[in-house]
Formats: structure tokens, sequence, C-alpha cells
């Protein structure tokens, strides 16, 4: 058996040392790094060799990589590095790593030329003057040799240990047992289909009813799959910090329980937003500031053993990492490059500058990937690929930033001045960005490069910003179609305050995430609330996908399911019809008293219902959701749903108590929905409509109908957990009664 691993990795296991160092410096982007690598071949000679294959091996580990140049003429191997800025602040670790990769090239390059000496160029090209540094070495192939060997032996005794590790993986995914004595009703379905997506390579939607143990259901079967389809890596993404536990939860079942011999040889990492995972977040993220970025390479080797033997929650890595004095977040990105599984949000994997999609392409893993709850992925994707940019922040900056920058800034507001000159109403969308604000941009954004690579003390967190935001807009920009739109917001005419916004707006994410999922070996994108298929296939970019419907297991007379065919909830009717919701869910509540959740389009409209209910009917306990609640907030609404309990909790239709949480038995018995949960009918939206609808046709369900159902019917499960549950559910307005709505409900419904 044998280990393979690229150059660029097995130099940064063993030749990367020193702290952590994220102070902020820019840096060439991919594409100014590809010009850079470009301009220096264009000024060697015309028998220069560029982008050379080069693998060798030692004992069972098999090197490879790709050299970036060899001049015959001096016998001189180069590695070419972009950068921005003063050559003297490259921090001497990074120079270090640069050298261990130049090294290990040259020496597959003398083995596969039969060189017994060669000439070494670390080419440093500074992207903004256009300049070359070299440093040169000349070395000995044997001196070569030594270095390499030395290299790899410290790999692989790692290397042998992953070997023994993925072998004993393997044989243990295949014999792996489900751990409950039988399925679930509907989970048996679901686990075979997983599995057989997981052999055909298609990628699977599968629509599955809350309660069945969907999580669980969906791990088993790809875990096994691994083995077969020799997977390096399983990645579960969720759209919410609970999905994460209940999928830490269920791996935990699955691989033998709490015990704390863990004998499963499976390595699970989870990875957290950055904010929560900082000990420090007071400081600056450098050895000079925080004590466990200080060192953090040098003591990284002794924790990766500690790390992967614990159960790779949160809390483990984050106990594993402060005992060796390094830092928790950085330290589980580490990890993700030994674990089996790893648990995530999803913009660890669809964001566009994805952790978890970029080391999948740059190690070539063969990974697995489960979508958990992926109706939501719509919306979070396209926010991962919109950008806004407010011109009153423009000006702010603009007043007090440092001279370098006032003329570039000026000309990028003269610009966005010109580009929605002549616009009288308060939103217009445009067909494109005109040359002239697109070449500001590029100004602005080259400007504060140069300017914070000439001034590195620079702490104006406000022009970082700034810039960053910038930027996101410039390569949402270059990746400009008809999947998005652009437009202005301007401010409401007469107002003192606020400003011009302007807004990239993806509409269809499917051309940005297409990428993603080809790049997966398996994929599954479950929920309870995937239909029509078909809008999720062409909204999200999944081709040729395999398509089930699990069956449920809970029965017609378990849920009254009734329409109030006599209310409107739209807009223009909403205050008449106060009255008409308080009498039917008072009416409810008195024939059966217990614990219900009502839920509405808004906050105004809630407020409304909830004063009229505590006037009208004092004798019924009420509690609501306010905007903007806080973690204990939300648990101490949820902790009023006690076991017998009695009253009606107010929520926001898709909110934080639309889904995600589980209230079986008595703790819930019924839910009244006065939505339909459609966005809002506004210029934005109409326009989102018109664009679907010349994309991919049926535009108003696309933007309003299916989004509206999908929470309707995310709500509405949230009252039938487990086969045993019965309740009831009130849908309060006259439109659910549509055939083109019913036709969206789940099958198992039963009607009145």
């Amino acid at each position: 058996m044998t280990y393979t691993v690229a150059v660029r990795e097995l130099c940064e296991f063993t030749a990367k040392q020193g702290s952590l160092d994220l102070r902020f410096s820019p840096s060439p982007s991919a594409q100014e790094g590809i010009v850079g690598h470009l301009a220096v071949r264009s000024r060697r000679a015309s028998d220069y060799e560029a982008e050379i294959s080069l693998n060798g091996a030692f004992g069972a580990l098999q090197v490879r990589g790709r050299a970036d140049g060899y001049d015959p003429r001096s016998c001189q191997l180069e590695e070419i590095k972009t950068y921005r800025g003063d050559l003297e602040r490259i921090p001497e670790n990074h120079r270090f790593l640069h050298w261990a990769q130049l090294k290990v090239y040259g020496y597959l390059f003398c083995e596969q030329r039969g060189l017994e000496e060669i000439q070494l160029a670390l080419v440093y090209y500074e992207i903004g003057t256009q300049q070359e540094s070299v440093l040169i070495e000349r070395h000995t192939r044997e001196t070569l040799r030594i270095f390499f060997e030395d290299q790899c032996s410290r790999f692989l005794v790692w290397a042998e240990q992953e070997m023994a590790h993925r072998a004993a993986r393997d044989a243990a995914l295949l014999e792996l047992g489900f751990p409950y004595p039988d399925f679930r009703a509907g989970q048996r379905q679901l686990a075979e289909a997983v599995y057989k997506a997981a052999g055909s390579g298609r990628p699977l939607l599968a629509q599955a009813p809350t309660g069945i143990g969907k999580t669980i259901g969906s791990l088993f079967p790809l875990m096994k799959a691994c083995a077969v389809k020799k997977l390096d890596k399983i990645f579960f993404l969720t759209a919410k910090t609970s999905g994460r536990r209940i999928a830490l939860d269920a791996i935990d079942k699955l691989r033998g329980g709490n015990t704390k011999e863990r004998v499963f040889p499976l390595r699970v990492v989870e990875l957290v937003a950055r904010g929560k995972a900082c000990e420090h977040p007071d400081k600056a993220c450098h050895g000079d500031s925080c004590p466990l970025a200080k060192g953090f390479y040098d003591r990284l080797p002794h924790v990766r053993k500690a790390a992967l033997d614990s159960s790779g929650d949160k809390a483990a890595l984050r106990a594993a990492a402060l005992e060796h004095d390094i830092c928790p977040y950085y330290l589980s990105q580490d990890m993700v490059r030994w674990a089996d599984i790893v648990v995530a949000d999803y913009n660890y994997y669809f964001d566009g500058s994805a952790l978890l999609h970029a080391l999948a392409a740059e190690n070539d893993w063969k990974t697995g990937i489960l979508v958990d709850e992926a109706h939501n992925l719509v919306s979070r994707a396209r926010e991962m690929y919109s950008a806004t940019l407010d011109q009153g922040r423009l000006k702010t900056l603009r007043s007090s930033a440092p001279p370098e920058l006032k003329k570039s800034l000026d000309r990028l507001n003269r610009s966005w001045n010109a580009l929605q000159k002549g616009q009288e109403e308060q939103y217009r969308v445009y067909p494109e960005i005109s040359s002239s604000f697109d070449n500001a941009l590029r100004n602005v954004l080259s400007s504060i490069m140069e300017y914070l690579a000439q001034n590195p003390a620079h702490s104006g967190a406000e022009l970082q910003s700034f810039y960053f935001d910038l930027l996101h807009f410039s390569g949402l920009l270059e990746a400009f179609g008809d999947h998005s739109m652009i437009d202005v917001t301007m401010p409401v005419a007469g107002s003192k305050t606020g400003s011009s916004i302007l807004c990239i707006r993806n509409v269809v994410p499917a051309p940005h995430l297409a990428t993603r999922f080809g790049r997966a070996s398996a994929a599954t994108l479950f929920s309870a609330t995937l239909s029509p298929w078909n809008y999720y296939c062409d909204m999200l970019g999944v081709e040729d996908p395999l398509w089930i419907d699990v069956d449920s297991p809970f029965r017609a007379e378990q849920l009254q399911v009734h329409i109030a065919r006599q209310i409107s909830t739209r807009f223009r009717d909403r205050e008449k019809s106060v009255s008409a919701l308080v009498n039917l869910m008072a009416r409810q509540y008195d024939s059966r008293p217990g614990n219900y959740l009502a839920f509405f389009s808004s906050f105004e409209y809630l407020r409304q219902v909830c004063a009229a209910m505590a006037s009208q009917k004092p004798e019924i306990p009420i509690w609501d959701q306010s905007s903007r609640m806080s973690e204990d907030e939300r648990e101490a609404f949820i902790d009023r749903f006690r076991p017998g309990g009695k009253g009606i909790g107010f929520a926001v239709l898709g909110g934080a108590f639309g889904e995600g949480i589980d209230l079986p038995g008595d703790r819930l018995i019924g839910a009244f929905i006065a939505t339909l949960g459609m966005p809002q009918v506004n210029q934005v939206n109409r326009e989102m409509a018109q664009r679907i609808d010349a994309l991919l046709g049926d535009g108003y369900a696309y933007t309003y109908t299916y989004p509206g159902i999908q929470k309707v019917i995310q709500a509405a499960g949230r009252v039938i957990r487990t086969t045993s549950d019965t309740g009831i559910v009130h849908l309060m307005d006259d439109r659910f009664g549509r055939q083109e709505v019913i036709s969206l409900l789940p099958r198992w419904w039963d009607i009145g």
C-alpha cells in the first residue's frame, strides 16, 4: 500500500514552523498570481521550461508536484512567489517553507534528469512594481537527497499511521452495523437510496418526513459506502448549529457511544465559526499579541494525535488545543486534513472561498457530502453570492482616508453618481455595471492594496473592512451573468438620512454551486421539504439526480389538518382578519387545552394578533417571539413548552422556531399558521421572478409559492414528531384551499 502526498502538503507538514501570523497584508489574488507567473516566464529565454511535472518515491511514500520553471542555460530550477509590498516583510518562516518546497522539487528534478548538481532560485515577484528579487542557492544532488529523505522519513511515520488508520477504518466500516434493533419506518428506504446513489456516483435528492431519523439514516449508509467506494472523507453540512449537534450525536452512536475508550477507528472534526472559537477576541491573531498564536506550528505536531483521538467536537478540540497552548480554531482547520468526517456549516463547502472545497480540490480527495435540511441552501447560497456596497460608507471613509487614497475614492464616488444619474425611482435594476465604475473600483482596490502594503502598521479597521467588501463585490462582478442582477436602491425622497445602495443580487445560485456538487464523488441532499424536486435541481445546480420521496411513518389520523377558508391573511386584509384569527385559536384551545404554536408572516402582524388575544382572551397563557432574541431568550421561549403545559407561543414563520426544534408528545399538540409564508411582493422580488421566468420558467412559483409552502410544511412538522404523537394544524388562509397549493403539501395529510 502506498501513500501519495503533494510536495506542498509534505513541506507544510514537516517544514512549517513558528507562529500564526494573520495580520492583514494585501496579497495578490489568484488571477494576479497567474499573471505574475506569466510575466516572469515571459522574461526568460525561448527554451525555458514551465510547469514541470515531478514525482518520486521514498518507501511507501509517493511524492508528486509541479515545479514552476527551469532555465537549461544556467541549469536553474525556479520557484516563483508573488507578493505585494516590502520583500523584507515576508516572514522568515514563510521563506523557510518556500525553500523547503524548492529543495524537494530540486531533488526530484535531479533524479528525473540525471543531474548531479543544480542551481535553485526563489523568484519573488512584486505585483505592483513588477520587479523580481531572486535568491539563489547551489546544491548537489546528494545534499538534496539527504534533505528530501529527511522530510519524507519524518512524514512517513505519520503516513504509515494514516495508512494503518485507513485500513482499520475501512475494515470497521465494512462491518458497521446499524446501532438500533431495527430501522424506523421510512428510514431503511432512505438508507438504501443513499447507499445506491453513492454507488452510482449520481447525486440524490431525498424528501423524508420529519421524525424518521434522517441524520443517522443518511450517515450510516454513506459511512458504509466509504470503504466500498474508497471515499476519503464525508462532509456533513448543516444550516444551523442544532444540526451539527444532532450529526455529532448520530456519529457518536454509530461508533459506539460515549465510552472513554473509543476503539472504533473513525476521526471526526467539528468546524465552528471563528468568532465562536476564539479564546482571546481582544487580541490580534499573531504571535506578538495572542499567546495561542505564538509558536503555533512548533507545537502543532504534539497536539495532532490527541486531537484525532478525541471525539472531535468543538469542546474536545478546545480541550486538546488549550492543553498545548495553541489556537482551537486553527487546530480544527488543520485537523480537516486527517479527519474521516467533518461536520460544518454550509459555507465551509459552498462559499466562494470555502475551506473544505479548496482542500478537497487541492488534495484531490474523493468526498461524500450530506446536505442537511437542504431546502435552506437556496437562500443561504444567494446570500453567499450576493454583495452590497453603501455609498454613504464610501463618503464617510473618504473624509477620514489617508491622502494617498482620496483621489481614487473620489473617482469611485463620481463613477457611482454617474451610474445612477437620472434614476428618479427609488429602486432600479441595471443590465450591467459601466466600464468607468468597474475601472474606478479596480483602481480603489489597487490603491488600498498598495497603501496597506507600504503601511502595514495602519490600524484602520474600517478601511480594511471596506477593502474586503470591494474585493467581494469585484469578484462577483467578474462572475456576473444572467443568474444575478445589479440594482441600485436610492434613499427615500426627502430623507435626511440614508444613502444609495448598490447590490449584485444572486437570483439563481446554480452556476456557482454546480462545481461544488460536481467535485463530490457522492452527494445527498435531504429534507422534509424538497418538493417539487426540479425547483431544487434548477436553483442549486444538481445535475442528473436521483429522487426519492420517502414514505411517511405517520398516519393521517394522527394529524387533523383544517383550512380556514373564510379567512384571508393577505396584506390588505390583515387588520380585519385579527378578530377571526383570535376566535379560531381560542375555540381550538378551549376544545383541547394544551401547548400550541401560532405562526405569522411578520412581527408586526404577530404583535397585532398577540395584543388582541391578550385583550379578548386573557385567560389563555401566551408568550411571543421578539426580534433579535439572544440564545438564552430563545431557550426560554422553548422551555415554556413543558409536558402537560398550556398556552400559545407566537412566532414568525421561517424564523428560529419554524424548524429545527423538537417538541414531542404533549409539549406541542397543535399549530396555527396564519400565512402562506410567501416573500413580500415588492420590486426586488418582482424583478427576481421575472429573471427566473426568463431563465427557468414558472418565475412566480419559484419566487413565491415554493419557498412559502416549504416554510409552512416545516412549521407544521413541529407538531408530529413520533409515531405516537397526535395533534392538529390550522392553515388559516383561504388560499390554502387552492389545488396548486394542496398538491405541494405532504401526501400523508388528510385535509379537512
